[in-house]
């Protein structure tokens, strides 16, 4: 996968991009970034990128014609490195915050894509015209405000690419965090088996998968009931047959313990 960031400040794009799991995925091919200086493409001799918004208002805005003619460089490198000239059609993500809520399932589609394009604003953010011109999909990280595009576009990357195949190295680790199914992850223990006191739930010593990955989904449920009510609820909508089958082995737990209990009350009767 092919990163692509539009911004004033490349090198914090690209410090952020050297360690940690991204760092051994770029060092290896699987990743690529190309942090991109919007200032190289101004056609101000004082490398000046913005001006006073129209209207008045607090504030600089970005201009129009270093932002398109950035991502017009960018686009005609992924075309000519892939030899489709005039015919490429890359995603450019306008980090805002109002766009769209970022989310695990945008994630996992996004990591589908060879090449991403992203569009980092400063100060009161971007002229319409080109963000009408270039832009196909404008998200947010969450309902507050930072002082520029960077930090979403790194927190973006980070959680796209470890739905790239062989970012992550045991691609069970993408499958079984949270939100992927729709829940928040369950609690993980490792060794010691005691700590502080403390011991590891018995039933992941057991050895039995199918207990297991039961316990696991009953925290990750009662959880995401705690602190996501709306995901669980979410959940819980589309998976009504987990309940029945739940509601049915309780019962049969039930009736097999009355039995065991009315056995042993009948021995010690005699």
């Amino acid at each position: 996968m092919f990163f692509h960031v539009l911004t004033l400040f490349p090198d914090m794009i690209r410090d952020g991009f050297t360690t940690s799991i991204l760092g051994r995925a770029a060092e290896k091919r699987i990743l690529s970034l190309e942090a991109v200086n919007i200032r190289d493409y101004t056609k101000s001799r004082h490398k000046k990128v913005d001006d006073y918004p129209y209207g008045g208002g607090a504030g600089m805005l970005m201009q129009a014609q270093p932002v398109y003619d950035a991502c017009q460089a960018v686009i005609e490198g992924i075309q000519t490195r892939k030899k489709t000239a005039g015919e490429e059609k890359v995603r450019v993500i306008y980090l805002t915050p109002t766009g769209q809520v970022f989310s695990q399932q945008l994630a996992r589609e996004l990591a589908r894509e060879e090449d991403l394009i992203f569009l980092c604003g400063h100060y009161e953010g971007i002229d319409e015209r080109v963000l009408q011109r270039i832009v196909t999909d404008y998200v947010s990280i969450g309902d507050y405000v930072l002082t520029g595009g960077e930090l979403p576009a790194m927190v973006m990357m980070d959680a796209i690419a470890r739905n790239v195949p062989g970012v992550l190295g045991n691609e069970e680790s993408a499958q079984t965090e949270s939100f992927d199914d729709g829940l928040l992850e369950y609690p993980q223990y490792t060794r010691p088996e005691i700590w502080e006191g403390e011991r590891v739930p018995e039933v992941l010593l057991s050895g039995d998968h199918a207990r297991v990955e039961e316990w696991r989904l009953e925290k990750s449920l009662a959880k995401t009931k705690e602190v996501r009510p709306e995901l669980y609820e979410s959940w819980a909508e589309s998976h009504q047959e987990y309940f029945v089958k739940k509601a049915k082995k309780e019962e049969r737990l039930r009736r097999k313990l009355q039995k065991e209990a009315r056995k042993k009350a009948a021995e010690e009767h005699f």
